[in-house]
């Protein structure tokens, strides 16, 4: 499993004394950032050395972002930020694993959109009318109930 940790602090095992042209596509490739970098690890310079233990470090990694990931499923259902803690562990993960800093990245441009589709006017005028036709149903529901049975709980209702 090549986790891009094996390349130098430039992302690259190429001589770096032959400077590139700088071109309109380079420029793009530039802008784009992030997309165009390898993955490096995170771990420090002395774990890297070491082939072992770096291995072992990802195994730590791995394990400790597995348990956060966990205990984000649990809180899915239990109380507590079920999500956040989801996408820490993912971000844990991502500080040493390529495939996982790319399905966080993935997901956080996920977000962003739907947060960006959520403010736009006209679907946030179909989720006020949504909510807004919800709670006059629900009120009406409980309404009837209280006009029905007045404040008594359902378990302790009678034959009526």
């Amino acid at each position: 499993m090549n986790t891009g940790s094996d390349r130098g602090a430039h992302g690259s095992a190429a001589d770096e004394s032959t400077p590139e042209p700088t071109t309109a596509p380079a420029a793009e490739a530039a802008a784009e950032g992030e997309a165009q970098t390898p993955h490096v690890s995170k771990a420090p310079a002395f774990i890297k050395s070491n082939k072992s233990l770096h291995l072992s470090w990802q195994v730590g990694v791995f394990i400790v972002g597995l348990a956060v990931i966990a205990a984000g499923v649990a809180m899915l259902v239990l109380p507590g930020p079920g999500w956040v803690a989801i996408f820490a562990g993912l971000a844990i993960w991502a500080t040493e694993f390529a495939w996982a800093h790319l399905v966080l990245r993935w997901t956080k441009r996920k977000v962003t959109e739907a947060a960006q589709k959520a403010l736009d006017p006209k679907v946030r005028r179909r989720n006020i009318i949504l909510t807004s036709v919800g709670l006059v149903i629900a009120s009406a529901l409980i309404g009837f109930y209280l006009w029905k049975y007045g404040l008594v709980m359902p378990w302790n209702l009678k034959d009526q």
